[in-house]
């Protein structure tokens, strides 16, 4: 069961999580800033839209946000009380038929 947007956005607020070096590197790479990430989880229209409990690094879950813009944001972290974001891209049409289901 991935946990509730509720507990994920909690440790965001109370600053309970952290980027991988994976995360790190990414955000540089695709141009994407910490806080942007930060506003992507805390938006009121975030939401889990898939779950990864058999994960190799670790149960993760995959949130889809938006940015002040309402610029899409795909993040994937592990599961609280402690997350750390792996991850994280802008959803394109190539992968996602829209921005919560995957192209087969």
């Amino acid at each position: 069961m991935p946990p509730s947007l509720d507990d994920i956005q909690r440790a965001f607020r109370d600053g309970n999580f952290r980027f991988t070096q994976h995360a790190s590197a990414r955000l540089r790479k695709r141009g994407i800033r910490t806080d942007e990430v930060e506003a992507a989880v805390l938006s009121h229209q975030a939401e889990v839209i898939e779950d990864y409990p058999s994960d190799s690094r670790g149960a993760s879950c995959l949130l889809l946000g938006f940015i002040s813009d309402d610029r899409p944001l795909h993040v994937q972290l592990s599961y609280p009380p402690f997350p750390e974001v792996i991850t994280m891209y802008e959803p394109g049409p190539i992968r996602w038929e829209d921005l919560r289901v995957r192209r087969t």
